[in-house]
């Protein structure tokens, strides 16, 4: 089955083709990074009105790259959410509106759904059951996957996700958007031994996270060491950038531990944005290697919004019988575990 996969949940415009017995055939991506960086994030509008005008010539570009035509394709999946509204608005109306002018199904994706299941597109995937770690921008969640839309929520975030702390703390340093791949640039050259951060909620029973007391002793801490008034300390931002992110990546891998000795499990998978840190991966590569388990990423391309897990998610809810009718419905708020199993 060809499956169109559309991704506008946010910021990115992510269009692919994937099939189910070929795998992959064609994606692409077009990223408003540039357009949201002056404002130091995003600004939902703006994303919107991007999207519409991206959209359609992704689409195309993506049917010529894999010499497909329209006729082809046999089903559409688009981002129902969660995501921002207007954004998800853009992808739904134009997926639902092709697979009405071209007669095939049409499926909502849960954008989550798609980052779960974005290691399937490797060549070595991760079997079912496993323990997920979903982190970027809007989620930190750990959450046992037994199938294809049945997931149990084992942790969630309390206030700030991980990417959402990155993001934030990188404002603080003066440091632009997106934060985190600018956070763990300037790391580098940070000092280890000069700051020590809070673990956020390690010392305490549960899988729940917490970023902002960690958002905030980051902020106490520039405020007392940087101390022209022009705020140049560059030696002391790179100490407090990895501070923070050795912080983050501890807390991350302490819960990822615990995920794994409650539910039993030796698989774990990281997905999402901030699954490209690489201190992250080195954290928990050591840390599953210690326990006899192992880890699964996307491929860097696919750890960011992208419209290949869009189409692979359809694809499987497709094959299952599962499609909506002429109508559509976008939710900027949607939990995983309401997901219909397939």
């Amino acid at each position: 089955m060809l499956i169109l996969g559309i991704e506008t949940s946010c910021d990115e415009t992510g269009i692919a083709l994937y099939d189910s017995e070929r795998g992959l055939q064609a994606h692409a991506l077009y990223s408003q990074i540039e357009l949201h960086a002056q404002y130091g994030g995003v600004v939902p509008e703006l994303a919107s009105r991007d999207h519409v005008r991206k959209i359609l010539p992704l689409i195309r570009q993506v049917l010529e790259n894999a010499q497909v035509q329209r006729h082809e394709i046999e089903g559409v999946a688009y981002t129902a959410g969660p995501g921002l509204m207007g954004a998800l608005l853009v992808g739904a109306a134009v997926g639902r509106s092709l697979a009405w002018a071209w007669g095939v199904p049409a499926v909502g994706v849960h954008h989550m759904e798609g980052h779960l299941l974005a290691p399937m597109l490797e060549a070595h995937p991760p079997a079912f059951p496993f323990v997920a770690l979903l982190v970027s921008g809007g989620h930190t969640q750990l959450v046992q996957v037994e199938g294809v839309g049945e997931y149990r929520l084992l942790g969630d975030t309390l206030d700030d996700a991980v990417g959402e702390a990155f993001d934030k703390a990188a404002k603080m340093m003066g440091l632009g958007y997106p934060g985190g791949p600018r956070i763990a640039e300037l790391a580098l050259q940070g000092n280890p031994e000069r700051f020590t951060f809070p673990r956020p909620m390690v010392d305490r029973p549960g899988l729940d996270f917490s970023f902002s007391g960690l958002k905030t002793f980051t902020l106490n801490t520039l405020q007392k060491h940087i101390l022209d008034d022009q705020g140049q300390d560059e030696q002391t931002k790179a100490d407090v950038a990895l501070a923070f992110e050795q912080a983050a990546v501890d807390t991350l891998a302490i819960k990822c531990k615990r995920a794994l000795a409650q539910t039993g499990l030796r698989r774990l998978v990281i997905a999402g944005g901030v699954s490209a840190n690489t201190r992250l991966r080195e954290k928990l590569q050591a840390m599953t290697a210690g326990l006899g388990a192992k880890v699964f990423y996307p491929r860097l391309e696919f750890c960011t919004d992208n419209g290949a897990m869009i189409a692979f998610a359809g694809c499987q809810r497709l094959l299952a019988g599962q499609q909506e009718d002429l109508g559509f419905e976008t939710l900027p708020r949607w939990a995983l575990e309401k997901l219909q199993a397939v």
